[in-house]
């Protein structure tokens, strides 16, 4: 079944390989993703925002267009790059290479989307990859920085203006307060922005399950409590 996923709103969107498996070893492993982000995208041209690229999954910031436009997208990218993938490493027939469906989550375009952006360009900071994102080799902030880059002409503007000093930004790390509300939505797929546009878009979206904590309802018991009387 088709995510729902309406044109016009942008989305976070991230896989990441199956158990502990290190996705991306060597520099091939990362060029041939690259090549099929380029493939995707030139048979599904959709608006990528950002991407960055980890040793174990991807991010990627997309604005479709059109119903539908964002689920052909991610299902090409990720069935190919999976087929492609196996075949190199000799891995046909040995389960599954992601760990399911990607997840996403919708982003309302004021500073919220600058959050998510600041969060995936510096990932790789975060993670003591690199000490800048723009040293990311894997990754749009060093792709904006080379405009002479393969893949600089897949990227869309932004439907907010970028601030200055946001290099700077990038290579900071995120309040308190914006790194729970990131948080948040990629555990739950919970949209993102202020708390009447979140309503009305998970509303919309069926995602209402995604603004309540997981697990049990509070006073939740499966079975009757002995000690409790009954009348």
């Amino acid at each position: 079944m088709s995510r729902n996923a309406p044109g016009g709103l942008v989305y976070h969107v991230l896989n990441r390989a199956n158990g502990r498996l290190r996705l991306f070893k060597n520099k091939d492993d990362f060029l041939a993703f690259e090549q099929v982000l380029l493939e995707a995208h030139q048979r599904v041209p959709i608006r990528i925002l950002d991407w960055c690229v980890m040793p174990n999954g991807w991010h990627l910031v997309l604005w479709p267009r059109k119903n539908g436009q964002l689920t052909q997208f991610v299902r090409w990218l990720t069935l190919t790059h999976a087929q492609r993938w196996k075949s190199a490493h000799a891995a046909a027939g040995q389960g599954h290479l992601y760990r399911g469906r990607f997840k996403s989550f919708p982003i309302q375009q004021d500073e919220h989307l600058l959050t998510v952006l600041r969060y995936v360009q510096g990932n790789p900071v975060h993670e003591g990859l690199v000490r800048r994102a723009e040293r990311w080799r894997w990754g749009s902030c060093h792709v904006r920085q080379n405009r002479s880059h393969d893949l600089y002409p897949l990227l869309a503007r932004w439907p907010v203006h970028r601030p200055s000093g946001w290099l700077e930004l990038v290579n900071s790390p995120l309040g308190e307060t914006d790194e729970k509300m990131v948080q948040t939505a990629l555990q739950r797929n919970r949209p993102v922005g202020i708390d009447s546009w979140v309503k009305r878009i998970a509303g919309e979206l069926g995602l209402q399950q995604s603004l309540h904590p997981r697990g049990r309802p509070v006073g939740w018991r499966k079975y009757p409590n002995p000690k409790e009387k009954t009348e």
